[in-house]
């Protein structure tokens, strides 16, 4: 979800092309893909798509540049489902001893990846607190993040940084605000 994000410049898209998305699936740890096609970054793209919109609508999310434009919740349902519809669970052996479940997917190659990414994401957008998915409270953030603690509002410290100066510059600025101008009108 997070390959849109922000800068004090503009929203950026780590999807743009074939080659952000070799380099993303490397750093995401999905391998390395040297043989993607344009059919490959429109599935990472409209999976994407369909988490953030679906993440907004679970997070109350309606910060500029978060939703996707031109994906409806049923649309962005149908799109998750259909990737998370190639993955079925099945229980093995542990190496503890025990049994653990894990899943198959019937895809291969980045395809494969993404579906246990959908799997994952379907997983994530299911949370209840204490670990739930938010949308990041940061000054033009548009990332998303896991609450791991109950106070926890921004993606990072960066964000939440940039939340307290501004929190701070506008109470100093509303509070000085009256009597500054009336100096000044004054003079």
């Amino acid at each position: 979800m997070n390959t849109i994000w922000a800068d004090r410049t503009s929203v950026h898209d780590s999807l743009e092309s074939k080659a952000h998305l070799r380099a993303w699936a490397g750093e995401a740890g999905l391998g390395h893909h040297e043989d993607l096609g344009e059919h490959d970054l429109g599935r990472a793209q409209a999976l994407r798509d369909a988490l953030r919109r679906l993440a907004a609508d679970v997070t109350g999310d309606s910060r500029p540049h978060s939703v996707p434009e031109g994906i409806g919740a049923e649309a962005a349902l149908a799109v998750l489902n259909e990737f998370v519809s190639h993955c079925a669970p099945v229980l093995r052996h542990g190496p503890q001893g025990g049994y653990v479940r894990e899943w198959l997917t019937d895809g291969s190659g980045l395809q494969r990846e993404l579906n246990l990414v959908a799997l994952e994401g379907s997983e994530l957008l299911t949370r209840q607190p204490p670990q739930e998915l938010k949308a990041c409270g940061g000054p033009g953030c548009v990332l998303y993040f896991v609450r791991d603690h109950p106070r926890r509002e921004w993606c990072s410290a960066g964000c939440g940084n940039r939340a307290r100066v501004a929190r701070h510059y506008r109470r100093n600025t509303s509070s000085h605000e009256g009597p500054a101008t009336r100096r000044g009108a004054d003079h």
